[in-house]
């Protein structure tokens, strides 16, 4: 899999989640695929203070981009309020 199809492929996973994440009152952004197998995230909206944001990420998004590309080992999150 080519990094563009990679990159395709994280952002069909996200499409799939996002509109649960919406429901709630957030999002996600996709930062950065690293190496072919690190997908850097940023929850957004209201899962930014959600106490199981943790366990959406791996249990949710995850999950849904592993279906999409088996390579990808982690999903990190980059919280927003400790970016700057």
């Amino acid at each position: 899999m080519t990094t563009d199809e990679l990159r395709l492929n994280v952002e069909k996973a996200l499409d799939e989640i996002r509109p649960f994440l919406q429901s709630d009152g957030g999002d996600i952004s996709l930062l950065s695929i690293e190496n072919d197998n690190l997908v850097r995230v940023q929850l957004e909206g209201a899962c930014v203070g959600c106490s199981v944001n943790q366990m959406t990420l791996k249990s949710g998004v995850e999950m849904t981009i592993k279906k999409y590309a088996p390579q990808i080992e982690h999903v990190i999150n980059v919280d927003a309020t400790k970016a700057e």
